[in-house]
């Protein structure tokens, strides 16, 4: 993800001990990351973004002599082993990147269980500069339940623990929350650490404008994360399946469009509140429709949705409404497509807003969510967003306001 615009971060801003502070030289240190990364039928990682993004936490650790045990979950095994859902692929494109980036893949063991004997005995072996990935954690229903033998087991296979993985800091699960109960010090690596940096910033100390962008499909969804942002931004931009609430909630003909019906007070509600609060609270004026969601289909662009229709993209029109906020603003956070961008028909919207994002090399802007940042880098401007999160839900509960309890539980900076 990019690196090209990155704005020095001030760690303190966090309130945890950072990796940075752990005596690493000898240690064993067990490290949560986020490996839930796509696999082929095969058994192959198609996408090997989320190992990527931890690498240099990861480097960091060998390179100061660390002993690494990195623990995972993929997929949802629901706490039985499944073999489509083990991480040794993984272990294999780890073994090649640090290879690449190090010289060291060789030093990559793997444990075909999260604890027990092996796992014992291959991370009582390990040599400085060594790394041991274990096998998917969620094989254990006690991860999830959070059961303190379990924490126990894995705080056994260490000195130190450190959270890299933002992605899952949303969860109180074992490796996340009960491990930390159990071990000396309990750190944030680089990529939580910065995740927390370029949020905790936008959340608090915005840059104005301040103009956030949401989308997806449901009011419901998102209710806190607009209630939250509201207090803190000057603008926000709504589209998506989301928008269609709103508007029907105003009395506007939305046709066979995606709508809540039992949230249509709660919209006419919000609206009210970001009158009284000055916030501006656009909504599409122009819309792309079809009968049905399909590549086929017969799209159009309307202002007025006919009743055998459904919109599916925000229309031109709304793409310069919402693009002349973006332009000026100072700090822009989205999350959400503007309509169905995975169906080629409507996802000119999506693609067209992510290219003003990025044309705004004077805004801080902060991408999140899973089919967010696949548009993003859809559209071929990934390199020019400040940053993109690693975390949609964990994303979402922190702009709403949440305490994440993988962060809650790291031990607090002196």
């Amino acid at each position: 993800m990019s690196t090209t615009r990155q704005p020095v971060l001030h760690r303190e801003g966090i309130g945890k001990l950072s990796i940075r502070d752990l005596p690493l030289n000898g240690h064993r240190i067990f490290m949560r990351v986020d490996f839930n990364v796509p696999l082929a039928e095969e058994g192959g990682v198609l996408d090997d973004t989320r190992i990527r993004e931890t690498l240099p936490t990861i480097e960091y650790a060998l390179r100061h002599g660390a002993r690494l045990i990195l623990a995972s979950h993929l997929g949802r095994p629901k706490g039985k082993i499944n073999p489509r859902m083990s991480l040794r692929p993984v272990a294999e494109r780890l073994r090649m990147l640090l290879d690449t980036q190090l010289g060291r893949g060789e030093n990559v063991g793997f444990a075909t269980d999260c604890v027990g004997i092996q796992a014992e005995e291959m991370a009582g072996k390990l040599e400085k500069g060594q790394t041991l990935l274990l096998e998917n954690l969620r094989f254990h229903p006690e991860e999830e339940a959070n059961d303190e033998k379990f924490s126990r087991q894995l705080a056994h296979l260490a000195d130190f623990y450190v959270n890299d993985a933002f992605g899952t800091a949303h969860r109180a699960h074992a490796s996340t929350v009960g491990i930390t109960k159990f071990l000396q010090k309990s750190a944030a690596g680089l990529l939580m650490e910065k995740e927390l940096e370029y949020l905790g910033k936008a959340m608090q100390h915005p840059e104005h404008p301040f103009v956030a962008i949401l989308g997806g499909a449901k009011v419901s969804d998102k209710i806190g994360v607009i209630r939250n942002l509201m207090n803190k931004v000057d603008a926000l931009l709504i589209g998506g399946g989301m928008a269609y609430t709103f508007l029907k909630a105003q009395g506007q003909q939305v046709g066979k469009s995606l709508v809540e019906a039992d949230k249509l007070d709660l919209a006419r509600q919000i609206l009210q509140d970001a009158k009284s609060k000055g916030v501006k609270f656009l909504l599409p004026v122009d819309h792309v429709v079809a009968q049905k969601i399909d590549p086929t289909a017969l799209a159009r662009t309307v202002t007025e949705i006919p009743a055998d229709q459904m919109a599916l993209d925000i229309g031109p029109q709304t793409v310069e409404l919402f693009s002349a906020e973006v332009a000026r603003a100072r700090t822009i956070v989205w999350n959400g497509p503007m309509g169905v961008f995975e169906v080629e028909p409507f996802s000119h919207g999506t693609k067209r807003l992510a290219h003003t994002v990025a044309e705004n090399s004077g805004a801080t802007s902060i991408v999140g969510g899973g089919d967010t940042v696949s548009a993003v880098h859809a559209a071929g401007v990934a390199d020019r967003i400040t940053h993109i999160s690693t975390g949609g839900g964990a994303s979402l509960e922190f702009m709403e306001g949440k305490k994440l309890p993988g962060v809650e539980a790291l031990t607090d900076a002196p």
